[in-house]
């Protein structure tokens, strides 16, 4: 019973991965990700999470995209001294108690990443950005999908696909 049910949450999570194009547990960068997509779907992918963060911005919660992808940003720094500069920046700007761009996070992962801040790693955010991905999985994706903007690029999409079929 407890396979098939993680059997069924990886391939619902598999779905939303393939649909948004960039939020990939397994990867967590799109470019890592995107070997796995046909060369024609990158765009589609680009494009799919351009609306998502379009929807983030309608609903006034593209903090969670935003962080997620700062987030990214943040792993691929080599330098030590260019990684505390990024790491402090993210933490002013969405971490810290009324920062500008503030991610709905609880207390003591709040002190636990300011802490792992304090002597950051490439790994310093990981914690809390898959708290705010798990919360944009259960929360804000699954609104998208039904969202009207959503159904149009699927619509769209499958007028375009039934064009290029006949």
């Amino acid at each position: 019973d407890q396979l098939l049910l993680l059997h069924q949450r990886n391939r619902k999570i598999c779905t939303m991965k393939t649909r948004l194009g960039c939020l990939s547990h397994k990867s967590d960068s799109y470019n890592d990700f995107s070997e796995f997509l046909p060369p024609a779907h990158e765009t589609t992918a680009r494009y799919g999470l351009a609306a998502f963060r379009t929807f983030l911005k309608s609903e006034f919660s593209d903090e969670n995209i935003e962080f997620w992808m700062a987030c990214e940003d943040y792993k691929k720094i080599k330098s030590s001294a260019k990684l505390v500069s990024k790491a402090n920046k993210i933490f002013k700007e969405f971490v810290e108690v009324q920062a500008p761009r503030e991610i709905n996070i609880d207390y003591r992962t709040r002190e636990k990443t300011k802490q792992s801040l304090a002597d950051p790693t490439p790994t310093s955010l990981n914690e809390v950005q898959g708290k705010i991905y798990s919360l944009m999985e259960k929360d804000s994706y699954p609104r998208f999908l039904r969202s009207k903007m959503y159904q149009d690029i699927v619509n769209r999409a499958q007028a375009r696909g039934q064009r290029r079929s006949v």
